[in-house]
């Protein structure tokens, strides 16, 4: 049986995400690889910080969860098969055949592919493209370590500890923000900043061993009103105070304040969801099938639009943000429509070989 608030949770954050890029092509505050910024001060750029702090992390939870599910109607072996076609494939395999266009755009934006000399070699080029095109497969790449890791677990763990984590409730769970601050701290890319290994691997398990259990996700959905206003404090002191500053590296991302507003924001949007978006409809059951799509597809699509908005017009803000929001969505779901049904380049870049109804991470 289907957990819809989980699903419906996946899909907006999904939503979220194409969002905060859209306002991240054309932000003030991280300009390398984006078109930069209409002025100095953009106060739409609030979004991004009130969004970073915990809508991958919270990707990372529910892929936590949805592995347990997985894994009980399945083996190990089935389950590393799955990730290794439906997560690796594509953030490896998929690189070379379908995202060096992106990697292209991004060179195009940082200026490298004019300044690269004369007579450099097409084959030198296509592979600076593709170690430039990761992009948004970054989630994916460490989605695969993660799962390989919990397989070694689930191996020796044999489920002791996924039963102990049923008796959480709504205190350890808010208690459970120190430990997630403090892996933080470690494993962070000394260069890319979205990999950030510690948190990410550390909540993916809390969501396995600990969201996974129903009674404690509908626990916590008891004090759904709390956690909401606390969150939604946390987030307006949190803009206010770190706004203007690098909130995708440290010593903001991992700060504290960061963490906390971060953490209380999830727990609150599982408790609303669980009680508010435990149902489904048409769109959502839409949604929910094509999320994956749209996550894998929307910056090609973003990205291309800003190209052609800053080098070939002079458009405003306002406008500049619907075309390449509208480029996003459309463009994201588009494409996917159009590589699931290719049979060997939806392999290479959906890693489904065969048209499926459902792709979930």
């Amino acid at each position: 049986m289907r957990k819809h608030y989980v699903d419906n949770i996946r899909w907006i954050t999904v939503v979220l995400v194409v969002l905060y890029h859209v306002i991240y092509m054309y932000n003030s505050v991280l300009t390398a690889g984006v078109v930069g910024p209409f002025r100095e001060v953009q106060y739409q750029d609030a979004i991004q910080y009130v969004l970073y702090p915990w809508f991958m992390v919270i990707l990372f939870i529910v892929s936590g969860m949805s592995s347990r599910y997985y894994l009980e109607q399945h083996t190990i072996r089935e389950f590393i098969a799955s990730r290794t076609r439906k997560l690796l494939v594509p953030s490896t395999i998929g690189l070379f055949v379908f995202h060096w266009m992106l990697g292209y755009l991004n060179m195009a934006f940082s200026g490298a592919v004019e300044t690269m000399p004369a007579g450099t070699p097409k084959i030198v080029l296509y592979f600076m493209t593709v170690m430039s095109g990761t992009g948004v497969l970054w989630y994916i790449q460490m989605l695969w370590i993660f799962s390989v890791g919990l397989a070694l677990i689930r191996k020796y763990e044999k489920g002791k500890l996924y039963q102990f984590c049923e008796k959480v409730n709504p205190l350890i769970l808010i208690a459970l923000g120190v430990p997630v601050w403090a892996f933080a701290q470690i494993l962070n890319a000394p260069v890319i900043a979205v990999y950030r290994f510690g948190i990410y691997g550390f909540c993916f398990l809390l969501g396995y061993f600990v969201f996974a259990h129903e009674n404690v996700v509908e626990r916590l959905s008891k004090y759904w009103h709390i956690l909401a206003v606390a969150a939604v404090i946390l987030a307006g002191g949190y803009v206010y105070y770190y706004f203007g500053e690098n909130y995708a590296e440290a010593p903001v991302v991992n700060s504290p304040f960061s963490i906390a507003y971060g953490w209380i924001a999830i727990l609150a949007i599982f408790a609303c969801m669980k009680c508010w978006g435990d149902r489904t409809n048409a769109f959502a059951d839409w949604m929910t099938k094509k999320s994956f799509g749209l996550y894998v597809f929307h910056y090609l699509a973003l990205a291309a639009a800003a190209y052609f908005i800053n080098r070939y017009t002079s458009l405003s803000a306002l406008p500049s943000y619907l075309i390449s929001g509208v480029a996003a969505f459309a463009g994201g779901f588009l494409l996917y429509e159009v590589v699931s049904r290719i049979p060997l380049l939806r392999w290479c870049v959906l890693g489904i070989k065969k048209k499926e109804k459902h792709v979930s991470q």
